[in-house]
């Protein structure tokens, strides 16, 4: 008899042919992904995990819908949002992805059984909890209605009712075992030689009442016995395997016992087995080496009950918990970012669906930075912009006063496509977009990279690399690249760079403070029908800032007026002349 599962689900990868690419993590950095995951979650692990996802795209329309609508459903559904992320807390073998590991040619051990018999518990609880869950949820994706089905397949398959019975049967045997006894034998040297497994008892030992501080004990040396027979006289001293590495380093830096408490299971009553065993410590004596060791007397000591589980379980041995526990990381990807949402729509932040296109490159409405807005308390006094891409006008060249919002600007739009194709709501009133096959940006350097080719050649090695990585399918964001040097040598670059990426009809931004680049518009457009540059601006007036960018030719030195009357060195300021 064995039960298996037939088929894979995933919630976030459906089974279309489609070719991933992966972000760089120099890339997802510029774009302050890594700052928004550790808002959204604050366990590293899970950070990890979201990061793997965003970082990982895809032209694929259809990848896109169908993650956006799974987390619409998770979005719109809170009480069955907060039913699974119950249900994640009480599966710790499956949120761990498992413990089994089957060597093959070995018989597993009385450890390795009980963990076995614990993750096969938790998937049974997974699949009973979830089918419960999503049955009673208004589900309307195609992704969780596929998850449904598949739970619903693993519940109704015939042999997931005996594999129940035989689980719930097995932990009333497992129970017996609460404690075991070990004895240590040390040299002059006070140094671990050999140890061996006196009893295994069904009562746990208690915190007093059995060994005494092995350090007392052997203060004085009448108390230093001849035999190995236990007196009742010392009292217990509980081990905590996480506070030293290994056996012999314990016993050197704390003296504090001759016997150790292992808890496995929950259990009855069984009465200690008098037999001991004995094993010479291994090399490397660390907690996993005595664990192997204990399991294997163990074993030997209580040969029915591991008969009877490694019996019974080798029915199961087909059972993969690879699924359900790679659907875990997955359903928390989409739970934590909906309750992040939640969250910033009650500080009057808003968020829309992405609407997924086949021709229109990207029209974003009211969209503003994630990441910027995360910082805040309130989204009142957040300013969103409007910006769209189209065949037609692929490239934008962005100046502005410094501090004006450039790039941030920059940052928000590759925001956008990462969390949409990640299938997350994004940051705008409305936002229409084509896939993008891949989010590259060439932001300034640290100067530890520059020091090998000096700033302008590190910059134009980097950019190199991502032109000929990059298709008309990518999205190019360019923070004052190549403006690291004399005005002459970065601005030639610099009109190549928009030369060659127009030819290619790469969406691109360009924000940058050399202005006369987007006083070359005419050139850069003469002669195309597509792929053409627009000049933008971060539009200023009276000298401040209104984070409003516009399509209008650069301010020139008006920026340069607008900072020197504001730090006080205009001639005028200067000099007191105000003729």
């Amino acid at each position: 008899m064995a039960i298996s599962n037939k088929y894979t689900v995933s919630i976030l990868y459906p089974n279309v042919e489609c070719e991933y690419k992966t972000m760089t993590s120099t890339t997802s950095h510029d774009l302050g992904l890594d700052a928004i995951t550790k808002t959204v979650t604050q366990d590293p692990k899970e950070q990890q995990q979201f990061m793997r996802i965003l970082e990982k795209m895809t032209t694929s329309g259809e990848v896109a819908r169908y993650r956006l609508d799974v987390f619409e459903d998770v979005l719109m559904l809170p009480e069955m949002r907060t039913r699974l992320l119950d249900l994640m807390g009480q599966i710790d073998y499956l949120k761990e992805y498992g413990t089994w590991r089957k060597s093959s040619g070995d018989k597993p051990g009385l450890w390795d059984l009980l963990h076995r018999l614990d993750e096969i518990g938790s998937y049974i609880t997974c699949v009973e909890q979830m089918r419960d869950c999503l049955g009673d949820a208004k589900i309307r994706s195609q992704g969780l209605k596929d998850l449904k089905k598949y739970m619903d397949d693993l519940y109704n398959d015939s042999c997931f009712a005996q594999m129940k019975k035989d689980i719930i049967e097995l932990k009333e045997v497992s129970k017996e075992v609460r404690s075991v006894t070990v004895g240590i034998n040390v040299n002059e040297r006070f140094e671990a030689e050999s140890m061996g497994l006196i009893s295994i008892n069904s009562k746990p030992f208690k915190k007093s009442g059995i060994l005494g501080n092995f350090a007392d004990a052997i203060s004085n040396k009448d108390n230093i016995k001849n035999d190995t027979e236990w007196d009742g006289e010392m009292r217990y001293e509980q081990v905590d395997s996480s506070e030293f590495g290994n056996i012999g380093e314990f016993i050197e830096k704390t003296g504090k016992g001759i016997l150790m408490q292992s808890t496995l299971v929950d259990a009855n009553t069984r009465k200690g087995l008098a037999h001991a065993t004995m094993a010479q410590v291994p090399d490397g004596d660390g907690v996993g080496s005595s664990t192997a060791y204990l399991s294997n007397t163990a074993g030997r000591m209580i040969g029915l009950i591991v008969k009877k589980l490694r019996n019974t379980l080798a029915s199961y041995t087909d059972i993969s918990i690879s699924t359900i526990s790679k659907l875990i990381p997955e359903l928390i990807y989409y739970i934590r970012f909906a309750e992040f949402i939640e969250n910033a729509k009650n500080k009057n932040m808003h968020f829309a669906k992405p609407d997924v296109s086949s021709d229109i490159l990207m029209d974003a409405k009211g969209l503003y930075n994630l990441k910027l807005a995360a910082t805040h308390d309130s989204g009142d006094d957040i300013v969103d912009n409007d910006l769209s891409f189209s065949p037609e006008k692929t490239i934008y060249i962005l100046t502005g006063a410094n501090r004006g919002g450039k790039t941030t600007l920059t940052q928000a739009v590759g925001l956008l496509f990462a969390l949409a194709q990640g299938g997350i709501f994004v940051p705008c009133s409305s936002f229409i977009f084509t896939p993008v096959d891949m989010i590259y940006t060439h932001f300034p350097a640290d100067e530890d990279k520059t020091m090998d080719l000096g700033r302008l050649g590190e910059e134009c090695v980097r950019f190199k690399e991502i032109y000929e990585d990059s298709t008309e399918n990518s999205l190019i964001l360019l923070n004052e690249s190549f403006s690291t040097t004399s005005f002459e040598e970065g601005y030639y670059i610099a009109v190549d760079v928009i030369k060659a990426i127009a030819d290619m009809c790469t969406r691109t931004i360009y924000n940058t403070h050399m202005h006369k680049i987007a006083e070359g518009i005419a050139m850069f457009n003469e002669g195309r029908a597509k792929g053409k540059a627009s000049s933008i601006i971060m539009a200023s007036g009276d000298g401040k800032r209104s984070f409003k960018v516009v399509e209008a030719p650069p301010e020139g030195d008006s920026y340069a007026r607008d900072i020197a009357q504001n730090y006080g060195v205009t001639y005028e300021m200067l000099t007191g002349d105000n003729k």
